[in-house]
């Protein structure tokens, strides 16, 4: 099965990578007919063969995938999906992830992930940007991370777990930096009472 797409931008998905995403479907030589006649075309593809897909709001995911690049390995191929991020995992991490999330004294820091694994479906964005003149639109489904191989790298359920205790312990660190306040004079005693018990 060879793919004939031809990747116009880097954020887009490369022949490789749509022939991965295809071979996830029941039907690759279709779902790559469809890519290479509307390349915009988004597609439904089963979770739980090739890969799981963990769903996180947008802002949370974006310190995940960060933390994922900036403190651990890299990631697997990550979209943006209605408000979302769209980690793509090890099949077999929507179902060991929520509970390794219940065992960390950080969960409740955590949005609770919403897991696709086995008999589940996600829709990908679509292998190209639709193009045109106008900016996509925060909504829409895009690749932040696309398939760029055959067999991409997926992180499995403990790699995400620590991203996402690093991700809520940065989001808590930068949520007591911001003040309402002013800044106080340079010369003025100022005291902490926040520390107070």
């Amino acid at each position: 099965m060879h793919a004939t797409i031809d990747t116009p931008h880097p954020a887009s998905v490369t022949s490789e990578g749509a022939a991965w995403l295809a071979a996830c479907t029941s039907h690759p030589r279709s779902t790559l007919a469809l890519w290479n006649s509307r390349p915009a075309a988004p597609v439904v593809v089963p979770c739980g063969t090739g890969f799981d897909a963990v769903s996180v709001p947008a802002v949370f995911g974006r310190r995940v995938l960060d933390q994922l690049w900036e403190a651990g390995p890299g990631s697997g191929p990550v979209a943006s999906h209605r408000g979302r991020t769209l980690l793509f995992a090890a099949p077999g991490t929507a179902q060991r992830l929520p509970s390794l999330l219940a065992w960390e004294e950080w969960h409740p820091s955590v949005p609770p992930p919403l897991c696709h694994g086995a008999g589940d479906a996600i829709t990908v964005p679509p292998v190209h940007g639709a193009g045109g003149e106008y900016p996509p639109h925060p909504m829409d489904s895009r690749w932040l991370v696309a398939p760029d191989s055959h067999h991409p790298w997926l992180p499995g359920p403990e790699v995400l777990l620590w991203a996402c205790v690093r991700a809520a312990r940065s989001g808590a660190r930068a949520a007591v930096r911001i003040s309402i306040f002013p800044r106080a004079d340079q010369g003025a005693k100022v005291y902490d009472v926040s520390r107070r018990r």
